[in-house]
């Protein structure tokens, strides 16, 4: 008689999302495997709800108050014997939460660094999603994983398949990569004309043609500022130099980024555009397991196609991916400015305050009025995201009147 496998215990931060419902149907086809430990969302009591009643988790964390007693109520009219709990220690504590093995990080924005901290400094595998935390967090973060002795996995597509090309020892990344090569759609306006870009709906920069993703994360695919976010997220956590990552637009999404090493050979992992490939690899890495995803037909596979970031007016059509070197040049805590300003700008933009084409004028604007110190730990960190905030929304107000 064999001794059955020791389930790894989950906490899926952000479950109601669009990683996290993935995330959760991953987990789903491994029940041998996996036990749902924590589940968190912000505000959508009911589908939190019915993941309650599915997955059975031991607690469940609503960032909101009002949103946390109402699901409290709920849980307790249904008979379900879950913690309930809400607000951002909560948050914290089913990230480092001792029973809990694996964290998945899909909390979208900033909002989410606190909990990734939580769990690097307590030494989970960490699945991260969010790349926030290492846009925002960047070597602060890095410092909590070390220390931790956390396993930092990416979910993100493109740096999965970046991790996926690189050889197993991270001690031999610097001797043999010559650079990095992120892939990118180029969203739904990778053919429209730049000076047509001022009369973009929120509707029609949230439809992707390859990807189905939450609003936030669809406005930043159009305005290519999702890559450069994901350039960032690259040069911290491969430990490459900026000169050393390049992007180009791959229409298809079939090959989800390349490694060129110094022979001139490249190493790119390709798949069907859907996050479970990505997550049933972080979830089983150094394993690989079913993940759900539809594998590709190379006997039917339309002809893959690629694009110089340079060509076709991209340059203009796209100018906040330029932000992602001037960022990483500057001084320390710039890329946290960026991402700050960002998120004002796009809530703006899906609120109908500010034009399209003011998003990026949103980002430029509030880089080259702010000059802060060096964030050394989390409050410096949260500091810098608030007063970035509070010079991205002047900003918007200046547009509005």
């Amino acid at each position: 008689m064999t001794d059955k496998p020791i389930k790894q215990r989950i906490t899926v931060l952000g479950s109601t999302g669009s990683i996290g419902t993935n995330t959760l149907d991953v987990l789903a086809r491994h029940p041998d495997r996996f036990d749902v430990h924590a589940l968190t969302a912000s505000s959508q009591v009911e589908a939190m709800l019915a993941q309650c009643a599915r997955f059975k988790p031991r607690v469940a964390v609503m960032a909101q108050e009002a949103a946390g007693r109402q699901l409290a109520d709920r849980v307790r009219a249904e008979g379900l014997a879950i913690d309930v709990r809400w607000g951002a220690a909560a948050l914290d504590e089913v990230s480092a939460a001792p029973e809990v093995d694996a964290v998945m990080a899909a909390i979208v924005g900033a909002a989410g660094l606190s909990p990734c901290l939580a769990a690097a400094k307590s030494g989970k595998r960490l699945l991260l999603a969010n790349k926030e935390a290492l846009v925002v967090g960047g070597q602060v973060f890095l410092s909590a994983v070390q220390q931790g002795g956390a396993t930092l996995l990416p979910i993100d597509s493109e740096h999965s398949a970046i991790f996926q090309s690189l050889p197993d020892d991270p001690a031999t990344w610097a001797q043999r990569i010559d650079k990095i090569i992120l892939t990118a759609s180029g969203g739904p306006f990778r053919s429209r004309e730049p000076q047509s870009l001022r009369d973009v709906t929120p509707e029609q920069a949230c439809a992707h043609p390859n990807w189905v993703m939450g609003r936030k994360i669809s406005v930043d695919s159009a305005t290519m500022m999702n890559k450069a976010l994901e350039v960032i997220e690259a040069r911290y956590l491969f430990g490459v130099t900026p000169e050393q990552l390049e992007v180009v637009i791959h229409p298809q999404s079939i090959i989800h980024s390349m490694v060129q090493y110094k022979d001139s050979s490249v190493v790119a992992q390709l798949g069907s555009p859907d996050m479970r490939v990505p997550i049933a690899y972080g979830l089983s890495w150094p394993e690989r397991m079913a993940s759900g995803a539809v594998p590709l037909d190379f006997k039917t596979l339309s002809a893959m196609t690629f694009e110089s970031m340079d060509a076709h007016g991209h340059p203009q059509r796209f100018p906040g991916l330029g932000l992602a070197w001037q960022t990483l040049r500057a001084r320390s805590g710039s890329c946290a400015i960026l991402n700050a300003a960002n998120e004002i700008a796009v809530e703006a933009f899906l609120n109908r305050q500010i034009r399209f084409d003011q998003i990026h004028a949103v980002n430029e604007a509030t880089l080259g009025a702010l000059s802060l110190d060096e964030p050394k730990n989390l409050d410096d960190l949260m500091e810098i995201d608030r007063i970035s905030r509070d010079k991205a929304k002047a900003w918007v107000a200046h547009w509005l009147n």
